[in-house]
């Protein structure tokens, strides 16, 4: 698996349905994100958006013109983990179609449905697709392109996701469908996450690589929050792993209408000339903003307030799939 800073031939995403129950968000609001998103994304790269019949004529009326609509039946529009993991295999494209359950049957919606997604991607681009009987999902894993992949054991080993699954087990398929053989395995994600529409500890939202050989971590900050105390084991995964550190301070928003909040900049996205990075009108973004463009010299930042995304349980990353080139 190419890693996520490598050139793209494109972006993949998906058009929401609807707002989840109890998210505090409308449904106008949601569609308005995702597509202010894919219209910052469209600016760089080509962008291709799934969408169900019900949704075609507000999803022309909110995307640019440039953004090529694909009609698809599915329920959730988290498509980082529903899509398929694209992989190159001698210069071909390959698909790897993980096994899906609704994060562990952790969601408002019926899933079986979004479990062909990926299969239809490939179907439509034509390309080979390996099918993978692990319960995985793209936002749970990060890979640096010379072997190494972040893991969470709250992700890949959750008993209701693969209950019969040993860790060596879980590492030899991940490796096998990646190309990677080095796993660096974090105990859980942030607090946010295991609560309602939660992923049970996503790694894109806690910690990601770079092409200095360094890895970003999310810090809170805010000792009465309770990603603080997490922050210190994570740390300490990581550096076990051999990997230096950036901290990337959290937002110092703690709560919405809900709970703690698990407001994280690592959940930015790297496309083509550009870092799409997540803000939450909050003091710290322009800080974090000077650091993200430390780390992606060259590349532009490009703000978009995400603050509607999380509240339905996800980010930026999450709602966004690369197709590399070949």
């Amino acid at each position: 698996m190419p890693p996520e800073w490598s050139p793209h031939q494109a972006t993949w995403m998906a058009f929401p349905v609807a707002a989840y129950p109890g998210a505090g968000v409308s449904q106008d609001d949601v569609w308005a994100a995702w597509a202010d998103v894919a219209n910052t994304i469209a600016d760089h790269e080509p962008v291709h958006m799934l969408c169900n019949p019900a949704q075609h004529r507000m999803a022309t009326r909110l995307l640019s013109g440039d953004i090529v609509l694909h009609e698809a039946v599915f329920n959730d529009a988290w498509l980082r983990d529903t899509g398929p993991t694209f992989t190159v295999n001698e210069s071909q494209l390959v698909a790897v179609d993980w096994a899906f359950n609704g994060w562990g049957d952790h969601t408002a919606f019926v899933w079986q449905p979004d479990d062909r997604l990926a299969a239809g991607i490939a179907s439509l681009l034509e390309v080979e697709t390996c099918r993978s009987q692990l319960v995985n999902e793209g936002g749970g894993f990060h890979v640096d392109g010379n072997g190494r992949v972040l893991l969470t054991e709250s992700v890949q080993l959750d008993p209701d996701r693969n209950p019969d699954w040993s860790k060596t087990k879980v590492t030899a398929e991940i490796h096998q469908r990646l190309g990677t053989d080095e796993a660096v395995w974090l105990p859980h994600g942030l607090w946010r996450d295991y609560q309602d529409h939660g992923t049970r500890g996503h790694v894109d939202m806690v910690a990601c690589f770079t092409p200095s050989e360094q890895a970003l971590l999310h810090r809170q900050m805010d000792s009465g929050h309770p990603d603080a105390a997490r922050y210190h084991e994570h740390r300490a995964a990581l550096e076990a792993g051999g990997l230096n550190i950036v901290e990337l301070p959290a937002p110092r928003t703690l709560r919405d209408n809900k709970d703690w909040v698990d407001y994280s900049y690592i959940n930015h996205y790297v496309i083509n000339g550009a870092v799409v990075m997540p803000v939450f009108a909050d003091r710290n973004d322009d800080q974090a903003a000077e650091i993200l463009g430390s780390v992606w010299p060259g590349r532009e930042i490009r703000q978009v307030d995400a603050r509607v995304i999380f509240a339905m349980g996800g980010g930026v990353h999450c709602i966004t799939q690369q197709q590399p080139e070949t």
